[in-house]
Formats: C-alpha cells, structure tokens, sequence
C-alpha cells in the first residue's frame, strides 16, 4: 500500500473531525480509525505509535475539562455542578477567574471541544502508524525532499522514543527496579534522552554523507520562475480556498484554486530540477491506494456537506443542555472511512515453527545380529 495513501485517509478523518462536535460523531469516528489500524499495523517500531497518540488524545481531553473547571468557561449556565473558592484577581487581569461556579453547560461544552482535539490527535496517529515514514519520503517530489526529510525525521522521534521507553521499562523490570513514579521516570528518562542525542549526532553524520542540502546548478531565469510559480500557487491555493468556503466568494473561489494548485504544481516540477534524484523501486499507486484515499476525502466532503445542509445535528447545543442525538447520515458518511479494512489486505500472519508429529505407538528397537564370518575356501585362496 502507497503511505500518501493511508496519510489521505487520515487527513479525511481529521477533516471530518474538526467539522463537529458532536460526541457520539466523533467517539464512532474514533473507532473506525482504531479499527483499520488494528487490523491492518505491523509490528514495525512506527506502528506502535498509536497507544502513544491515544494517551496523548486523553490527555489533552483532562486538560481541557480542568481548564474549564479551574478557570470558568464563557459558556453561561444555571446547572450548578459545584462551587470553587475563588481567588480574587487585580483589575488587569479582568474577564479571568481562577475558581468559582462550575456549571454543567461549561463543562460539557469542555468536553465536546476536548473531544474534537483528541479526535484530529489520533487521526493523525492512525496515519503514523500505518504508513512506512522512509517509503512516504521516497514519493515526495525533489523540491520538496529536504522539507520531506524533516518532517519525517519529526514524524519518526515519537515512535522510537516510545519503543525506548518500552525496552528500558521492561530492562528495570527484569532486573526487578521500580519503573513507575517520579523515581522510575527520572531513571528511565535520562537513557532515553541520552540515546536520543545519540541517535540525532548519527542521523546528522548519515545526512551529510549523503549530501542532504546540496543541490544542482539552474540558470538564474529558471530559478526565480521557480519561486514565483511557487508562491504564487500557494497564495492562489489560499485565496481559492477561502473563496471555496465562504459564500461570498461561490463565483472566483473554485477557479482560482484550480489555478494556484496548476502553478504550485508546475514549480514543484520544475524545482525539481535543482534536486536530481532516482528512487530504487518506487512504490506503485494501485487501484486500492485509490480507494483509501478516495475513502478518507469522500469523508470529509459528506460531513462538509452534511454540515452545510443540517449545522444543528453537527453541533449539539449545550444551553439548554440536551442529550446529543446521533443524526443518521453523518454516521453513515463516517462509516465510509472503514473501507481499507475490507479493501486492503491485512499484514501476514507470523510463521510459526512446524511440529514434528509424535507416533501413535512405540515403535521397538530393532536388534541387530553381527556378521557371521566363514573361513576362506580354497577358491577364495
């Protein structure tokens, strides 16, 4: 499978996850993306990523019920959960508050924005951890190879920081040490850190042997073509999408993205030029990478549509405070992002060693009988 593709996928599934918040969308959003990644990741050190991104996702949904709670929320509500000692503030720091009323609305309106950011972090951590970060590197085109290599690089420190601390916890508890508590995380930190410093003077070594930065001679005509071509693109992609997404700009937005993503296209190509690279046995885009990555946009445009046509189900309001509902066909859109499970095939299975079948019964010991030896006759002689 193509990595640009599962990286489509998940940017689908991140679209659509910013595009609500309602809580019973995203917890099914959630689970479609658990379960593609939990039928189709290797046991590859980038693949154990996800946990990471999950723990990561609850996290930021703690934090941001405890600002809610700590610091008050804009949201106005008459539920009253519980009362904080409040701490008064000078007059600069007005509309701050440290303490106070915490209200229901508040709250959940906390939960439903924490749980939208956890969403768009385990998207992201599906994609982390089905797609081969080297093999993502290779398809990227020569203008954009040393960006490439960086954000890979970036990509690629989570998951062995996370397989470090998984060898180094099991290290301390093999040799029966504590490996939970401030005690144990100082102790397994300092080798972590330790071997990432390693790790990024090794990288670096690697990186210029190999020439990362240099690049080829161009005419100076073709280089500022280059850029021009490039930034323009870029701010036409900005300017179109902008037009795309806003109504007042329904007549110009569609053509002049299509006419940033021509010239930023058309720059890419030929900065190229100033990167000549081969790639060895590049990766194939088949018609199943068509269909994961068709699977993750289509997605995000039917929750955008969904969302165009009936904001209200996208977007559970909290005063009055309501039960959310489940609206039907923006399930049914997000159920489309299941498609690589049945699609793609799933990793193979581990070879096992054969056995050897025991015998039904014994089998007995055959005696043997030594040589009888005659005398040579005459003949023999």
């Amino acid at each position: 499978m193509h990595p640009l593709a599962w990286w489509l996928w998940a940017l689908g599934l991140g679209t659509a996850a910013s595009r609500t918040t309602n809580p019973l969308l995203l917890a099914l959003l959630i689970a479609v993306a658990g379960y593609v990644v939990a039928t189709h990741r290797t046991d590859a050190p980038w693949a154990r990523s996800y946990t990471a991104f999950v723990k990561l996702g609850l996290a930021v949904l703690v934090i941001r019920l405890a600002f809610a709670v700590v610091l008050g929320s804009p949201i106005p509500g008459t539920h009253t959960l519980l009362m904080l000692p409040e701490v008064p503030l000078p007059d600069w720091a007005q509309g701050i508050r440290l303490g106070g009323r915490v209200t229901a609305e508040g709250v959940l309106f906390a939960l439903y924005d924490g749980l939208r950011l956890a969403a768009l972090l385990i998207c992201v951590g599906a994609a982390n951890a089905l797609a081969n970060p080297a093999r993502l590197l290779k398809s990227l085109p020569g203008a954009l190879y040393e960006a490439g290599v960086a954000v890979v690089v970036a990509m690629t420190f989570a998951p062995h920081l996370v397989a470090d601390v998984q060898r180094l916890r099991a290290a301390r508890r093999l040799r029966g040490r504590p490996d939970r508590g401030i005690r144990g995380l100082l102790q397994v930190g300092l080798p972590v850190l330790e071997g990432a410093l390693e790790r990024s003077v090794a990288l670096a070594a690697t990186m210029d042997s190999r020439g990362y930065g240099r690049t080829a001679e161009v005419p100076t005509r073709v280089r500022r073509t280059t850029a021009a071509l490039t930034l323009g693109g870029l701010l036409g992609v900005c300017a179109g999408t902008y037009g795309v997404l806003t109504a007042a700009g329904g007549t110009y937005g569609l053509p002049v993205l299509l006419a940033g993503l021509a010239a930023a296209l058309a720059g890419l190509r030929l900065g190229g030029r100033r990167s000549p690279r081969t790639r060895y046995r590049p990766d194939p885009w088949g018609v199943r990478a068509s269909l994961v990555g068709a699977s993750g946009a289509a997605v995000a445009v039917l929750l955008i549509l969904c969302e165009a046509y009936d904001s209200a189900a996208l977007h559970p309001t909290v005063v009055p405070l309501t039960a959310p509902d489940l609206p039907l066909w923006p399930a049914a859109a997000l159920l489309v992002g299941l498609l690589p499970s049945f699609a793609v095939p799933g990793p193979p299975a581990p070879a096992t060693t054969a056995q050897v079948p025991t015998p039904a019964t014994p089998i007995a010991p055959t005696t043997a009988t030594a040589p009888t030896v005659t005398a040579p006759s005459k003949e023999d002689a």
